[in-house]
């Protein structure tokens, strides 16, 4: 009998159900966005709010505070919980706790859609009713690629990760789609951390490079990008980290590889 209360306590967690989302695919210059719309895509932790739980892309609870979610509607939303560019291990970190919720004052639940909802993008965002911690992701129609491009240059220079792009004339739907883009002028991607190697120089006593596998087990170092305090306490491992690159070498490897940041197997879930 006791065994079976246990069991029936950890039932919910065993089998949470997934939402069903939109995903990204990748923008390439042939495709053609005028008229589409675009934002930026921050670098937070997705989150979907059914309507009574804030739940993440894996259908697991966010321990988000009664002062938090206190102002959202009844009706379904999806966004990011954000604070800041650049802060996403931060932000990780908020979410991620079990103990100090005040923490999550310093998060915003940043909305780019309303699932299940009728009308265009536009339509389906104006259904949302900002306050302290529910905000609205500002859309910003296409004039021309040319226009996309400037755009993405502004926002990267202050830090951003890149722009979203979506045809806002469609109704709501789910999966990934063309109909919806991640533009970066960087690719990324994900390793484990295997080895480290050490430094020279003013590295001499720390970290040079992180030896990383990739998911095709082909190994690179990855080096720069890394903070004097990373290289000397750098990330476990076993880790898992996301590097920025520029495109790939004659062999298939990332061209110049840069540290962004650790992305704890939790939170792989954003997108």
């Amino acid at each position: 009998m006791k065994f079976f209360l246990i069991f029936c306590l950890f039932l919910p967690s065993l089998y949470a159900k997934k939402p069903e989302l939109f995903l990204l695919n990748v923008y390439n210059k042939d495709i053609n966005v005028t008229s589409w719309y675009m934002s930026e895509k921050l670098d937070g932790i997705r989150a979907y709010w059914d309507g009574k739980r804030l739940i993440s892309r894996a259908g697991n609870d966010f321990n988000a505070p009664s002062f938090f979610t206190k102002d959202f509607p009844s009706h379904e939303l999806d966004g990011e919980l954000w604070s800041k560019r650049e802060e996403f291990s931060n932000i990780n970190s908020i979410v991620s706790t079990q103990d100090d919720k005040t923490r999550w004052s310093e998060l915003t639940y940043n909305i780019f859609e309303v699932p299940n909802a009728k009308g265009g993008l536009l339509k389906r965002l104006s259904l949302v009713k900002e306050s302290k911690y529910l905000k609205v992701i500002k859309q910003i129609k296409v004039r021309d690629n040319q226009h996309l491009k400037e755009y993405l240059k502004e926002l990267e220079k202050k830090g951003a990760e890149g722009l979203v792009v979506r045809d806002g004339s469609l109704n709501y739907y789910t999966q990934r789609s063309d109909n919806a883009l991640k533009v970066k002028s960087f690719y990324d991607a994900e390793c484990e951390v295997v080895a480290y190697t050490k430094g020279r120089g003013k590295y001499r006593d720390m970290v040079g490079s992180l030896v990383c596998k990739m998911q095709d087990d082909n190994m690179i170092k990855v080096g720069s990008g890394l903070s004097d305090k990373q290289r000397a306490n750098p990330p476990q491992i076993g880790a898992i980290i996301t590097f920025k690159y520029y495109g790939l070498t004659s062999n298939g490897n990332p061209r110049f590889p840069v540290f962004l940041r650790i992305r704890k197997l939790n939170a792989l879930e954003n997108d």
